[in-house]
């Protein structure tokens, strides 16, 4: 008789765990020719693998994220090119580095929040400042949940959240 894992009934958790690891070796062999020290943590997190660079000395990482996460951006792109590369599919997966994505994460809600009720109590449109896609993102999903609309304008990088009353 063989036992059967939650994972083991959910063959799409494995390939995400499975993208996780390569991601994994790929980042540590990064941070080894950098000559970094780091630690790679693995997850699952809302249908995406989610990786995160961590170090005893968060400081000594920070470099990894670079000004506004334009080289946390670029390490994700490149990262999950890896990924698709031995793998052969497309790759979502979320990368974050001394928990720059966390504490943006929670920014980016207080900062949906804070349009919700805006628009709740004014009745008018709010236009949040440019976002990248994981950023809009964020805004969207806490929109969403509020029971309001939300819709993304412009063009990259000076593309936008525009946060609205509920259609009637």
């Amino acid at each position: 008789m063989t036992n059967t894992t939650p994972q083991d009934a959910n063959p799409r958790t494995t390939q995400l765990e499975e993208e996780g690891e390569i991601a994994a070796d790929y980042l540590e062999e990064l941070l080894d020719i950098a000559d970094l020290d780091g630690d790679i943590d693995i997850d699952v997190r809302h249908g995406r693998a989610a990786v995160e660079i961590v170090a005893e000395d968060q400081e000594s990482i920070k470099h990894l994220v670079g000004n506004g996460g334009e080289v946390l951006e670029a390490l994700q792109d490149l990262t999950r090119l890896a990924v698709q590369a031995r793998t052969g599919e497309r790759s979502r997966l979320m990368l974050d580095v001394a928990g720059f994505r966390a504490q943006r994460r929670a920014e980016l809600t207080e900062l949906a929040s804070q349009a919700v009720e805006k628009v709740r109590s004014t009745g008018a449109e709010v236009e949040l400042e440019p976002l990248n896609a994981f950023e809009r993102k964020v805004v969207h999903d806490v929109v969403a949940a509020a029971g309001l609309v939300s819709d993304s304008r412009g063009l990259e990088p000076q593309r936008y959240v525009v946060v609205q009353p509920a259609a009637e």
